[in-house]
């Protein structure tokens, strides 16, 4: 008989359930039965549609609403809630294609001042229950619980049931979690059953869980490995799970040892808090190819915002600023910047990199576009006025001026310059509620 767990009242179950299947404390539905479950110590966590989920939090009007948060008309997509997705709107997707597929949606500009301090209240409420947390990024994590079972009084599913519904009660976001034996496990589990999923996957179950999982499910495969391996007729990870390590290990040297581990569910990364990151990057991915170099830069501000909400996030800035494209055929360029002083403003970022796309917008077609920064050091010593650089200086104050202004009176009270530019307003034509 495999314990069960209520997930509305944290309640561990020993007891055969009732035949009706609601928790017999607060007759909740939501149960998850799984027989290791109270002996599992590595959680994911990861907020739902962060970025809409805190708008909606902040204006309960857009609750039962599609919401898109991103640029104006001519921007892309940051994030969206489920009621957008459900329409076929995605991240990064560019908002003109957005608002033809969800054409009701509201649509915020992004306040990542606001996000970043969510997501601050949210790592901390994971610190208080282990010293093991290791961000991703603003707004997903993993935690490890093992050896805490004695602090809290319960097992790390009871914990973790108990941190959703506080998070959830408290903060007025939601999360999904995934817990698992080893971290690989647990990301898959947590991406499983969004939004407020809580996915258990243990060593017993790992294997059949994957197997019908096309490859591009595990780490490190993304278009080009998945490519490499369909020609060597490996589509999905019950292909690798029946395949000969020697085999894998001559085609593809030590990345074939490390899939067919993956394949088997087996990782054996330790949760570390003091991981050193190296460098902190966004990059996307699209549907059709572009070559357009305004659509280009257009995803490039938003993967800028992106990596700088993430470096303010983690309190760190870096010196150096990479642009990454990749063609059809697969191919990677990048093209790497130094700049005078580390940085972790947006505009910076997105500065640095519109000179490195100026050289390779062409008129060639891109596959993908990405930013990151690299040479990390802490946001203290960073983005200072420079004396002998005034110009800058009042960029980095407007950019500070305006986090301030939009988390004070909301994210319409500054806005773009190019947005002004919007044939809508030109005309007259009242715009639908937006950031724009």
């Amino acid at each position: 008989m495999s314990p069960t767990l209520c997930r509305d009242c944290a309640t561990l179950l020993v007891a055969p359930l009732p035949a009706r299947g609601r928790c017999p404390r607060c007759n909740s539905p939501r149960l998850v039965s799984h027989p290791e479950l109270a002996r599992l110590t590595i959680a994911h966590v990861d907020c739902d549609a962060f970025f809409a989920a805190v708008e909606k939090r902040d204006d309960p009007s857009l609750a039962d609403v599609p919401l898109i948060v991103g640029g104006g008309r001519r921007g892309v997509v940051s994030t969206c809630c489920y009621l957008a997705r459900i329409h076929g709107v995605r991240s990064a997707m560019p908002m003109f294609k957005a608002l033809k597929l969800c054409p009701d949606a509201v649509v915020l500009r992004p306040n990542f001042e606001k996000y970043v301090t969510v997501g601050r209240e949210v790592r901390e409420r994971m610190r208080a229950l282990t010293p093991l947390v290791q961000p991703l990024s603003i707004d997903e994590a993993f935690l490890d619980l093992a050896g805490t079972e004695r602090l809290h009084g319960a097992p790390p599913a009871v914990v973790m049931a108990r941190f959703a519904k506080a998070v959830e009660t408290e903060v007025g976001i939601t999360v999904s979690v995934g817990l698992a034996p080893n971290k690989f496990l647990a990301k898959f589990a947590s991406d499983a059953e969004k939004p407020r999923g809580f996915t258990v996957i243990g060593s017993g179950d790992a294997e059949a869980r994957l197997a019908d999982e096309p490859v591009t499910q595990l780490p490190g495969v993304g278009p080009a490995a998945a490519s490499r391996l369909a020609k060597a007729g490996i589509t999905h990870v019950r292909q690798l799970q029946r395949a000969e390590e020697v085999e894998l290990m001559r085609r593809f040297g030590e990345t074939g040892q490390r899939l067919k581990r993956l394949a088997h569910g087996r990782d054996d990364r330790a949760v570390d808090p003091a991981s050193e990151r190296k460098s902190v990057s966004a990059e996307t991915t699209f549907e059709e190819d572009i070559a357009d170099r305004a659509e280009l830069l257009a995803l490039l501000r938003h993967l800028s915002e992106k990596v700088s909400t993430r470096l303010k996030a983690a309190d760190i800035a870096g010196r150096t600023v990479t642009l990454k494209l990749k063609t059809p055929d697969f191919r990677t360029h990048t093209r790497a910047l130094s700049l005078p002083a580390p940085t972790a403003m947006a505009h910076r970022i997105f500065a640095a990199g519109k000179a490195l796309l100026a050289g390779e917008a062409d008129g060639r077609r891109f596959r993908l576009i990405g930013i990151g920064v690299s040479h990390l050091v802490p946001i203290a010593t960073a983005d200072a006025e420079e004396l002998f650089d005034p110009a800058r200086g009042r960029l980095g104050k407007a950019e500070k001026a305006m986090d301030a202004l939009r988390a004070r009176f909301g994210n319409d009270a500054v806005i773009y310059g190019q947005t002004l530019s919007d044939p809508r307003r030109r005309s007259g034509t009242p715009p639908r509620r937006t950031g724009e």
